[in-house]
């Protein structure tokens, strides 16, 4: 047989690895390494659980904190300054007039009589006045007094935002949630270029920047401005290290640490509650809910950066050093000759990337009509989850008898809803238990309009089972995008479902703040949005054991010739696994053994001292003994059951816009 290049083979007798050249398929994933290192040893789990899901709270407590900096008191009305001296019964019965609402008579906030007291105080003795109902009203020209036996400081009282300056609050509120979409974009490009390490300490910076701004501001539109500046923060502040945590560990632990991530936040939120219960004060809660989060700064010392992100940027000393420490810590040892193949793995993988040209945009969902459809509903049902998500969140407060104890109960009844769905998603998929979620927590919603006004606590109830059940769906909706787009749009799919999903929380403001005079109005709005969302999300294909599609080719087959009857069958069947026909990140294991060469060897009369194929044979390293022993066997595509979030081609997770 002739030889047209030696170096392409290697020698029969002393089956020797050259390790100049490397199979062009086989590209490094650190997934391969974590099992001989540890997917979750020691080191994972005291980064994970002392530094990156701690690092999740100061997104729950600068987000939820502003709704107790506006809080307004139940009772206010017109200052006069000529009567300041009498007793307020007394100001009230002859300034104010009586008006009607909500069926009970009571005084006027926003109206005072249209008299000049200073004369009327100068010919007549204050013993011998009384309101006449005939005079005419006028607005408060001098400002407010107000019933501070609840709550005695808010930005309301300081700024005077009440009557016809009441929505001012809400804009504030907006305010906060227009810089979501604006920070999640320059954040994300900072995580990608400079580091998850660099990007959460800026976050984090810039957060603590905005809340002193707040702390020390002395009108509304200061106040305002600065909460756009924490929102630029939100939700990325929470995401860096979500991040972190997904890319330090196996991909068996994702779903494990998505939901203890969710249950910290919501911790988090918990927390605050109590805090806000503690202080009143608006300016020392700002202070209370941001400056203990200073010390996260010593972070700095032992939080690493992601070896996916360096492996990634081509940093291998410096990935070397954090996979040995974590190996070092796990009690496991670091197989070196890894560390050779890593780098000619990732030079080529570096060159690979610069050859490639194939940008997919937006509008590349949209050309053919199924991935269209789809598109379309995962966009619809990302809007509704995430807008009534965050629209319940906001009116815990406003239902029950205590604001306090209803915000509360609010968060602590997400916590049980993640450990079902947990459940749920690996038994029953991801289609119905996310649309029932929806259909059942609108539905939780909209019959509170048929309580009675006086049935508090029904109505409290009802709320809590809606934003249990919202909370799950809010759970299932990334996975379920992230696996329904296809990997060669998956990046560019959840940043635009997200993005207009976001674009509902500049929204949801206004909405809330329509309970102003009809308390149950925003539940049933928000009701009929989430079953709405629920519905739409029924027609998309269940994605529970099936492969995940790769190109748009793919995404536009997958769920093509959907029908009735497979929106009917409730739990997808576990199917028989088949070989795929393309492979995510096209990762080739070389998993031949030396009996299979020999074997193949005989099929094709080499024997001997004769050369043999380089691509008939692999050394096998520490990292190859923990994978199958098969004929040719490439890597499968991950198990459906696992919650996987968007990765680049080499692995490293990617920044989007998700609460």
């Amino acid at each position: 047989m002739p030889v047209e290049n030696d170096s392409d083979f290697y020698e029969d007798g002393d089956l020797q690895f050259n390790s100049t050249f490397e199979d062009e398929d086989e590209a490094f994933d650190l997934d391969d390494l974590l099992p001989t290192i540890g997917e979750f040893g020691k080191y994972q789990k005291l980064l994970v659980f002392g530094i990156c899901l701690p690092a999740c709270i100061p997104c729950g407590f600068c987000a939820f904190n502003q709704l107790f900096m506006a809080d307004t008191p139940e009772d206010y009305w017109c200052k006069i300054p000529e009567l300041h001296d009498l007793p307020v019964d007394q100001q009230k019965n002859l300034a104010i007039p009586q008006v009607v609402e909500h069926g009970i008579e009571t005084y006027s906030k926003c109206y005072k009589y249209a008299v000049n007291w200073t004369e009327i105080l100068e010919n007549s003795d204050i013993n011998d006045i009384s309101a006449n109902i005939t005079w005419a009203h006028e607005k408060c020209t001098d400002g407010w007094v107000y019933n501070t036996t609840t709550v005695w400081s808010s930005i309301v009282i300081d700024f005077d935002l009440v009557c016809d300056r009441d929505i001012y609050p809400t804009i504030g509120l907006a305010a906060l949630n227009t810089g979501g979409p604006v920070g999640v974009y320059l954040f994300g490009l900072l995580n990608d270029r400079a580091g998850r390490r660099t990007s959460y300490f800026t976050c984090l910076a810039t957060l603590l920047l905005g809340s002193l701004i707040t702390s020390l501001s002395t009108d509304f539109w200061t106040w305002a401005g600065s909460r756009v500046i924490v929102g630029l923060t939100i939700p990325a502040v929470y995401q860096i290290p979500f991040i972190i945590s997904l890319e330090l560990v196996g991909e068996n632990y994702r779903s494990f640490v998505t939901v203890m991530t969710c249950t910290f936040y919501t911790s988090g939120i918990m927390l605050l509650s109590l805090v806000t219960y503690l202080e009143r004060d608006w300016v020392k809660l700002s202070y209370y809910t941001s400056v203990p989060f200073y010390s996260y700064f010593l972070y700095l010392f032992v939080m690493p950066e992601s070896p996916r992100w360096l492996l990634m940027r081509g940093r291998l000393e410096e990935a070397l050093k954090v996979l040995e420490r974590m190996a070092r810590v796990n009690g496991r040892e670091f197989p070196q000759v890894i560390k050779s193949k890593l780098e000619a793995r990732i030079s080529r993988e570096k060159f690979k990337e610069k050859k490639k040209s194939l940008n997919v945009g937006v509008l590349d969902l949209c050309r053919t009509p199924n991935m269209r459809l789809k598109t379309i509903l995962i966009t619809l049902s990302w809007f509704a989850n995430e807008t009534v998500y965050l629209g319940l969140s906001y009116y815990g407060p406003s239902l029950g008898s205590n604001q306090y104890v209803s915000f509360f109960l609010s968060a602590v009844v997400e916590i049980p809803s993640y450990l079902c769905c947990w459940y749920l998603m690996d038994c029953w998929g991801r289609r119905w238990p996310l649309s029932l979620s929806m259909i059942l927590g609108g539905v939780a919603c909209v019959i509170t309009v048929m309580i009675p006004d006086e049935a508090v606590d029904e109505t409290l109830i009802l709320y809590l089972i809606s934003k249990a059940l919202l909370s799950a769906s809010f759970l299932i909706i990334y996975p379920f995008a992230g696996e329904l787009y296809p990997t060669q749009a998956r990046g560019i799919g959840i940043g635009a479902s997200s993005y207009i999903g976001g674009l509902g929380l500049i929204v949801i403001p206004f909405v809330t703040y329509l309970g102003k005079e009809n308390l149950k109005l925003p539940l049933v709005i928000m009701g009929f949005v989430s079953m709405l969302g629920g519905l739409t999300g029924l027609r998309l294909p269940e994605t529970l054991h099936h492969r995940l599609p790769q190109t748009l080719e793919e995404g536009e087959e997958f769920g093509k010739n959907w029908s009735m009857n497979d929106c009917l069958h409730c739990r997808p069947a576990e199917p028989v696994p088949s070989q795929p026909a393309s492979y995510e990140n096209l990762d080739v294991l070389a998993s031949n053994t030396a009996s299979d060469v020999e074997l193949e060897m005989k099929a094709t009369g080499l024997s001997g001292k004769r050369k043999r194929p380089r691509s008939i044979i692999d050394e096998r390293t520490p990292l190859d003994e923990n994978r199958p022993q098969r004929i040719s066997m490439k890597r499968l595509v991950r198990q459906m059951s696992v919650m996987d979030t968007q990765k680049t081609h080499d692995g490293t997770m990617q920044l989007t816009h998700w609460i």
